[in-house]
């Protein structure tokens, strides 16, 4: 396994109500190697953000020696309320403008859409062509930027279709557009994170190191983050397997309270997931028994959103932590 710069995203410091100049002093003070910026942060004492915020921030970041990866950008051209066309394009230059700014060369978009979990929401085919279509015409300005745009492994799209939607776009690895791989968001689209970590290995250009589980209940599965190290999720295979990529690819801890019901017996959710094939559903299982395991034994445990500020810092200081220690047990070795 090669080495790894391990930061976090700044999602999981959101309860410190930190400035961004904040979360790269906590990040720098608490063993971090960088901050991915999930959302773009409103500095109160500048003119938004500015070129001086940018050149400010960058500065900061520079003298604490810390990677930067940046968010605001946006990858279906539809507005989830109304249903009707949405300008992304000017959303996205304005963001790669501002990564540019950063010497970022990642900008992570996310839909933060639970489209599946609606009935009458848009349909995944329709949504897959507004973003191919969007996305093709826009491949030359992060070119020109020399940035990536990383759609992040969220609740829209599988791997699976994050493929068709990447080939639909006319991109290949490295050709503007890539993904931002969360571990733990996998499970919740009903995919094994090793397995699909692998699928679209050629296309990771960031992560959300996220640990989790999955439990079995009357009502389906139910997906939640835990403490990194402590969960189902293989990190180690997963590391082994960007550890093939021939670019530095940096691991960036995402961590938060929250868990998710996946109706799986309710055959209209899923056959949704039209990729999922009895091989894949086995897999979920064995995931499930592995959670439930750890349940009982104490090592995870579900945490309300509510309970999450009152353990943020310290379970984000832990996960970076078990994060370093797995990166530096597999370093050296061939994955």
């Amino acid at each position: 396994m090669k080495r790894f710069r391990v930061g976090l995203d700044s999602y999981s410091l959101k309860p410190l109500r930190l400035s961004a100049f904040e979360v790269l002093d906590w990040a720098a003070a608490n063993g971090a190697e960088g901050v991915q910026f999930s959302e773009r942060p409103c500095p109160p004492a500048y003119n938004g953000i500015d070129r001086a915020f940018l050149d400010d921030l960058k500065a900061r970041a520079g003298e604490k020696k810390l990677y930067l990866e940046w968010g605001g950008a946006e990858h279906i051209p539809i507005d989830f309320e109304t249903g009707r066309p949405k300008d992304i394009a000017s959303v996205n230059r304005r963001a790669a403008e501002e990564a540019r700014a950063l010497d970022a060369r990642v900008i992570r978009s996310c839909s933060g859409g639970l489209m599946r979990w609606k009935d009458g929401g848009p349909a995944t085919d329709a949504l897959l062509r507004a973003a191919a279509g969007s996305l093709r015409s826009q491949r030359p300005l992060f070119k020109d930027m020399g940035v990536t745009l990383a759609i992040e492994t969220h609740f829209e799209f599988t791997t699976f279709e994050l493929l068709r939607l990447l080939e639909a776009s006319g991109a290949g690895p490295g050709d503007g557009l890539g993904i931002c791989l969360d571990t733990m968001n996998l499970m919740t689209m009903l995919e094994d994170p090793l397995p699909a970590a692998r699928r679209v290995l050629p296309w990771i250009v960031s992560t959300h190191v996220k640990d989790g589980g999955l439990l079995l209940e009357e009502q389906g599965l139910r997906s939640f983050p835990v403490e990194a190290g402590c969960g189902v999720v293989d990190l180690k295979g997963i590391f082994e397997a960007l550890s093939e990529l021939d670019r530095e690819t940096t691991l960036s801890l995402e961590d938060h309270g929250g868990s998710f019901l996946i109706p799986v017996f309710d055959p209209r959710f899923l056959a949704r997931f039209p990729d999922l094939d009895a091989a894949g559903f086995s897999g979920l299982l064995r995931l499930a028994a592995g959670t439930e395991a750890r349940v009982r034994s104490g090592a995870a445990a579900v945490m309300s959103r509510e309970e999450w500020p009152a353990v943020c810092e310290g379970r984000v200081r832990r996960g970076l932590a078990a994060i370093r220690g797995i990166v530096e047990a597999g370093a050296g070795r061939n994955p």
